[in-house]
């Protein structure tokens, strides 16, 4: 499995992925995720991947000489939209050659893509591939996109990126991001790419390959926890059955009442089968929905 993100900001872009790759627990790989395609003061562009392996692998290869019909390639067109059409277009010729071979083995043919860039004075952009070769772009409501294993490091993602975040605390969210997913999946591993890219440069701004040894990333690994415990430690626990009466009539928060005394919730309960047999080993034991009987039901 993988994880990568992408960003884009007003600012530029980010791009973050691991390398691992798995078949089983016992292979275990490591292959990056990111390429870059650029020629300096005309154009850079990025692409990674997720699924298949070699479906990615052949897309990538095939991307870099791939004409359409017309002529056009990625290294022509005039924009983004364009460069994406054709790494559709891409995903769609191996599709063509090879998804039939692999379902003959039982092999679906899965493969994710996320490409960015920028192309002449046209503005950054970010686009997310399908298998079918179909896309969907980034915009200011959804600035980012996530391929692979996205959904551990979401969260923080969703919390702190908007338009306006600068591209290192974009960067910084993005490792936090990519931490949480390596703490929760262990088919995500080290070490993973993290690229920059400043609007306007046209060409890779900031590069870093980092690996267990990096000392931003420990850190971050470190700190991150850390300040996450003490955040969870700062709420107060919650207050059950609370007197609200008296709650108003001292100092204490009525933030943390969970529940009122005299107002009770009841869960579903499953009726007992015919002819059941209660064995309650001491008459003083009541359900909860009994205790809830004399009180306000919701």
């Amino acid at each position: 499995m993988t994880y990568c993100v992408g960003i884009r900001l007003n600012a530029g872009l980010v791009f973050l992925s691991d390398s691992r790759t798995n078949a089983g627990v016992d292979q275990v790989g490591t292959f990056r995720k990111m390429s870059v395609f650029e020629n300096p003061g005309d154009r850079m562009m990025v692409l990674m991947t997720a699924g298949n392996l070699s479906i990615s692998q052949s897309v990538r290869e095939l991307l870099a000489d791939f004409k359409d019909e017309n002529g056009n390639s990625i290294w022509n067109v005039p924009n983004m939209y364009e460069a994406a059409r054709i790494l559709g277009s891409a995903v769609r010729t191996v599709h063509q050659r090879d998804a039939k071979a692999l379902a003959d083995f039982g092999i679906d043919f899965n493969v994710s893509l996320m490409f960015g860039g920028q192309i002449g004075e046209e503005r950054c952009r970010l686009f997310q591939i399908y298998a079918a070769g179909n896309f969907i772009e980034a915009h200011d409501e959804n600035t980012y996109f996530q391929i692979g294993e996205a959904k551990y490091g979401k969260p923080i993602l969703d919390r702190v990126i908007n338009p306006t975040t600068n591209l290192d605390e974009a960067a910084k969210c993005a490792l936090i991001s990519m931490d949480s997913t390596l703490r929760s999946n262990v088919s995500v591993g080290l070490p993973l790419d993290l690229l920059v890219y400043e609007n306007n440069r046209l060409a890779v701004t900031r590069f870093v390959t980092i690996d267990e040894k990096n000392q931003y990333f420990q850190m971050i690994r470190n700190t991150w926890g850390q300040q996450l415990k003490a955040v969870f430690e700062g709420i107060e626990a919650p207050i059950w059955d609370a007197n609200v009466t008296l709650e108003k009539n001292t100092q204490s928060t009525s933030s943390a009442i969970l529940s009122q005394s005299g107002t009770r919730n009841t869960p579903v309960l499953v009726a007992h089968p015919r002819n059941f047999d209660s064995k309650t080993s001491s008459g003083e034991i009541q359900s909860f929905a009994s205790q809830t009987t004399s009180g306000k039901q919701h």
